[in-house]
């Protein structure tokens, strides 16, 4: 899929580390993952959402960035969970403890924010890149909010978000959700796919714009993770802001995500992998049964220490420039 034709979103106006994408939505990057502010700049306290929580150590990072943008001590009305993956949540129990805020998400992904599952076994053997190959070592234990972990609404609102809607889409995760606003058709989509080739450790920290399907490493439910895409290019989205990568918008952007929907097994599932031909099954209490996993694994994680070094330098050089 091409990656020269497509137009990343150049948002106007605000400073600091929330870069804003669309009217009331800005981007905060936290090492190689996004999560989202939704409010207009200068709300004030309980004014606004935050979409998703980073990685582990960045709560002071994304805290300056939400003083930044809507007041010093300005709190969220909510944290919403696209998905609970590790790079998704490292910084959400300090952040909800200190803005005392409950957490919704998914009745399926809420085993993993509570305690009772673990996530199914990362695969590094799909994906050739060193993203992918140090995935072994990726945290797959769940997190426990305790009381903080709500369920969405059933009826498909989003709390304290008027006029955005979550749609499950699962594959990624059992129980993925897209944010979705049908006034301007913006899209906050996680994990379900993302805009650059995440399993790439080079294109991880670059992100060349393209749009790619979810990060295979993590992706266990490869049938669902395509009926997933169908559905979001169906949206016709106007703007795309993903959990990796750029933010993009307009035409180029929904060809490339319909070629993705419509050419998903070429495009975006592995030749071969753990869960290419039988997902894991998971249900309202965690994981049920995973495949076994496949013989080329071991050399994968040998080969994956040796990246293991190499993108820990440079995730600590982009850290380290965050705190800036």
């Amino acid at each position: 899929m091409a990656e020269t034709a497509l137009e990343t979103v150049k948002g106007e106006g605000g400073s600091g580390a929330a870069k804003p994408v669309v009217g009331d939505v800005a981007r905060v990057r936290t090492m190689i993952v996004n999560l989202y502010f939704v409010g207009e700049a200068g709300a004030g306290d309980r004014g606004w959402v935050m979409v998703d929580a980073g990685m582990q150590g960045t709560a002071p990072y994304i805290a300056k960035a939400a003083a930044d943008r809507f007041g010093e001590g300005a709190r969220p009305s909510a944290i919403v969970l696209t998905h609970g993956h590790f790079d998704h949540v490292g910084a959400l129990r300090t952040l909800a403890e200190k803005w005392d805020v409950p957490v919704y998400a998914h009745e399926l992904e809420l085993p993993y924010v509570t305690g009772r599952s673990d996530y199914p076994p990362p695969d590094p053997t799909v994906g050739g890149g060193a993203m992918a190959a140090l995935s072994w070592l990726y945290p797959k234990h769940p997190i426990d909010l305790g009381g903080r972990a709500r369920m969405l609404p059933a009826d498909g609102s989003v709390p304290a978000m008027p006029g955005w809607r979550w749609i499950h889409t699962p594959g990624h995760s059992p129980g993925h959700v897209s944010l979705f606003r049908d006034r301007d058709r913006t899209l906050i989509a996680g994990d379900a796919f993302v805009t650059t080739k995440q399993e790439s450790a080079v294109a991880a920290l670059m992100q060349p714009p393209v749009v790619h399907g979810p990060p295979m490493y993590f992706t266990a439910d490869w049938r669902s993770a395509r009926r997933s895409v169908e559905a979001l290019a169906a949206l016709e989205p106007e703007v795309a802001a993903t959990g990796h990568g750029l933010p993009l918008r307009g035409a180029s952007m929904q060809r490339a995500l319909h070629e993705l929907a419509e050419d998903f097994q070429r495009l975006a599932v592995p030749a071969r992998g753990r869960y290419v031909d039988q997902p894991a099954v998971t249900d309202e209490r965690g994981v049920v049964s995973v495949p076994p996993s496949i013989p080329a694994e071991m050399k994968t994680i040998m080969l994956g220490l040796g990246a293991a070094v190499a993108v820990g330098f440079a995730l600590g050089a982009m850290r380290g420039g965050e705190r800036d």
